[in-house]
């Protein structure tokens, strides 16, 4: 037997597995990494978060990506060398975190990368019809196995889209591993540089869990953040949103697109909520003179009506009334008081942080892709149902070292 075969065979065996789980979203901050001890599969997985940093992205990184960033037209040269050079800088961000944690590589069973995303294409968007949904994620995973010298799992939304699914969002299956709890009904709203939920439902049965994106979380309001104010990079506690009014006129044309008419579940990125989406809905609402102040004030309103009539739209599918639920927050957008505080307005729920749960909110989805890449390697086939957009599949590539 190949010596990497039996290396990941016995790692499969361990009561414990130690796994980094590494996430880098939409809104290009840095690169979350999670070291995690995992034990169990499926509804039995128990996970303890031993480490967790966000390590920064540089300006020089940040520009480099958005070369090629939710573009249709690129170079391609660009983008087959930023495949190479993100792997190799995740993998130095890796070996830096673990030196200050005084922890060896040789201590670290697996990695479970999801990348950096540079286009998310689902079907209804591109509209070609001899083509299927697709999503492309850069940091190419045997850079990482072979810079750090560790197992590495990568390139998780391609098994989705071969399965049926639009690659992401990919959420709920850890949600529902961890957080499933009988006789609760559970909302778990992220709100990161797009907004998505995932239904778990008290009865732990899984072929009515349910997930979904709504739309844009953060995407926009940082968006025009940046282009207002270069030296920001977001929005610090809403302080500049909240010294605006919400433009009703400028929301209703924000909110009049086809993405919104669609049936869940369904999925989306800065593709299409960029800053031709804004521009547009300011051309035709004849809003162009309208003040930054009330500009990010409507655009935070925006993605909180966005996810709220997601959320009671999906909710009535149920049996269940939305005073029923629970929602727990995570992501950048939970840190945003304005959005959190129109949340609560807009939906009768009790809201809670995903940190009391156990998991720090800003850790939550590279700890994720750390159960997903433990799923891969020791899980058991789990059944999801038949619904769409929930395909019961493992995810992942492997890459070994050497």
């Amino acid at each position: 037997m190949n010596q990497n075969i039996s290396n990941l065979y016995q790692i499969a065996q361990k009561e414990t597995r130690t796994i980094i789980g590494l996430m880098s979203g939409t809104s290009l901050d840095g690169l979350d990494i999670a070291l995690c001890e995992i034990s169990g599969s499926g509804k039995e997985t128990v996970v303890r978060l031993r480490e967790f940093v966000t390590v920064d992205y540089t300006e020089d990184i940040k520009i480099e990506i958005r070369k090629v960033f939710a573009k249709k037209t690129i170079d391609f040269e660009h983008l087959i060398l930023l495949n190479e050079w993100i792997g190799i800088l995740h993998a130095q961000m890796i070996n830096d975190s673990l030196k200050k944690w005084n922890i060896t590589s040789t201590a670290v069973d697996l990695i479970a990368s999801h990348g950096q995303t540079v286009l998310h294409a689902p079907k209804f968007l591109h509209r070609q019809e001899k083509f299927t949904n697709a999503t492309l994620q850069i940091g190419d995973g045997d850079h990482i196995a072979v810079k750090t010298g560790i197992i590495t799992l990568s390139d998780f939304r391609q098994k989705h889209i071969a399965a049926g699914g639009e690659g992401a969002p990919l959420a709920v299956y850890g949600d529902y591993f961890l957080f499933g709890e009988k006789g609760e009904n559970r909302i778990m709203l992220n709100m990161g540089g797009i907004a998505n939920f995932t239904y778990l439902p008290a009865s732990l049965n899984a072929d009515e869990a349910f997930v979904t994106d709504t739309g844009t979380g953060n995407t926009l309001i940082d968006l025009f953040v940046k282009h207002n104010y270069p030296e920001k990079s977001y929005d610090k506690d809403a302080e500049i949103a909240q010294q605006g009014t919400v433009n009703q006129i400028l929301l209703d044309h924000l909110k009049d697109n086809e993405f919104f008419r669609q049936e869940f579940p369904k999925t989306i990125g800065p593709e299409l909520f960029g800053y031709h989406y804004v521009e547009m809905a300011l051309s035709k609402s004849g809003q162009n003179q309208i003040t930054v102040p009330d500009l990010l004030a409507t655009l935070t309103r925006f993605s909180a009506e966005t996810i709220a009539e997601a959320i009671e739209i999906s909710v009535k599918n149920t049996t269940h009334k939305i005073q029923d639920f629970k929602i727990y927050i995570s992501g950048g957008g939970a840190n945003n008081p304005l959005l959190v505080k129109w949340l609560k307005e807009l939906l009768p729920c009790q809201f809670h942080k995903s940190d009391e749960l156990g998991i720090p909110s800003d850790a939550k989805e590279a700890v994720l892709f750390a159960v997903l890449a433990n799923e891969t390697v020791s899980g058991k086939a789990f059944d999801f149902g038949t619904k769409e957009g929930i395909p019961s599949v493992t995810m992942g590539k492997i890459s070994f070292p050497d």
